[in-house]
């Protein structure tokens, strides 16, 4: 029998699990620093996770509940491919509630997590070598995934000088330099908790209009916004994709779901990947989702924890050192200015969660360029915690 091997003596076999060049995307470090602080807990230290996008309170009570009555029924199955039909009809009804406005259920889409829907969007709009256009600092995973399909992310730099938020004529400027075919942006954003106010949103739908460039907006933190109201981009236009999550708001995370907004042009579309790629959402989350509008009065109680939290943070940072930060609109995010102490924010964070047990994400995970500059501090845990946090990083900085 003749056997296989090439030139180097290594068999052909091995050569054939060589991962494909667009499966070589960064990882996403937040997830490299909760493996660090699970160490430290395992040897039996105490952590104060604030590094993790991830609220601390549970499920609406009345989603736990609609949950359990569907496991009593001993049968989970699929769904439709686009969800169930009674839940696409109350999320669109929440859109009356909560904006005024009203949306067909055939253009709500349920996802597994805003996650799936940004791949969906991606690949229902864009072709490869398709530019898009994202705010930097942002979200790793537009970057990354944009990159596994092969599509050009095209990183627009904001800063103080744009209240750290995508403007038209930046976006004009980068279609200038070479076309665009995306743009999509967040609104309460991550890493930064800034948020877009609407007549800035609302101009840079225009502007993408009348450029061909297609909008996607990341809505995954509406509901939790302190500084001003946010505002959908459904409203503004029926030509934008919405993405949004039952994770943040709902504190769902583990559940993986959440829902898209479609223009009606892309609801077969949608429907075709979905079918495809997933066959359905899991139909235990689609239940305790329906339900978990149910339960607004619980996470109003919760949002309100985060509101305190975000006072601890802005008044105590400031006197542990860490003074200067970006506007802490919404989500539950504070992005702190840590140049004063390290130029590099991979070593800060290690450093600081190995000496104070505070875990925090580099802010390098987000910003290529700058990032080395800035740390990401979650505060969607308790009050307690985010006092002693405070008091922790103060020592350790000799405050």
């Amino acid at each position: 029998m003749r056997k296989t091997t090439i030139s180097a003596g290594i068999p052909a076999g091995r050569r054939l699990l060589k991962p494909s060049a667009r499966s070589e995307v960064p990882p996403f470090m937040v997830m490299d620093v909760m493996a660090a602080a699970a160490r430290i807990e395992e040897a039996g230290g105490r952590v104060i996770h604030m590094e993790v996008g991830q609220p601390a309170a549970s499920a609406p009570a009345t989603a736990i509940a609609a949950a359990k009555a569907a496991l009593a029924t001993g049968r989970i199955g699929y769904t439709e491919a686009l969800g169930v039909p009674s839940l696409r009809a109350r999320i669109a009804r929440h859109y009356a509630e909560s904006y005024g406005l009203a949306i067909e259920p055939a253009r709500i889409a349920v996802t597994t997590g805003s996650s799936a829907g940004v791949v969906l969007a991606f690949l229902a709009l864009f072709e490869p070598g398709d530019r898009v256009a994202l705010a930097e600092p942002g979200y790793p995973p537009y970057r990354h995934i944009l990159k596994a399909l092969g599509c050009e992310p095209v990183a627009i730099e904001i800063s103080e000088r744009t209240r750290w938020a995508l403007t038209v004529d930046a976006l004009i400027a980068a279609h200038r330099e070479k076309p665009l075919a995306g743009v999509i942006v967040a609104s309460p954003a991550n890493p930064t908790g800034t948020m877009v106010k609407a007549d800035v949103l609302a101009g840079l739908i225009r502007a993408s209009e009348d450029l061909g460039i297609r909008f996607i907006s990341d809505e995954i933190y509406h509901g939790l916004d302190y500084a001003f109201a946010a505002e959908t981009a459904a409203k503004l236009s029926d030509n934008t994709v919405v993405i949004n999550s039952f994770s943040k708001y709902f504190c769902m995370t583990g559940w993986r779901i959440g829902w898209m907004v479609l223009p009606e042009t892309l609801i077969r579309t949608m429907d075709r990947l979905q079918q495809n790629l997933s066959i359905s959402v899991p139909a235990l989350s689609q239940a305790a989702a329906e339900a978990a509008f149910d339960g607004r009065a619980e996470m109003e109680a919760v949002k309100h924890g985060y509101e305190e939290n975000r006072k601890i943070l802005l008044a105590g940072l400031p006197q542990a050192g860490l003074e200067k930060f970006l506007p802490v609109d919404g989500a539950f995010y504070l992005y702190a200015d840590v140049s004063r102490f390290s130029n590099d924010s991979l070593d800060f964070a290690r450093r600081m969660l190995e000496e104070t047990h505070v875990a925090a994400t580099p802010g390098i995970d987000f910003d290529p360029v700058r990032g080395n500059n800035f740390l990401r501090f979650c505060y969607a845990g308790s009050a307690a915690e985010m006092r002693e946090a405070v008091a922790r990083i103060g020592k350790w900085l000799g405050k």
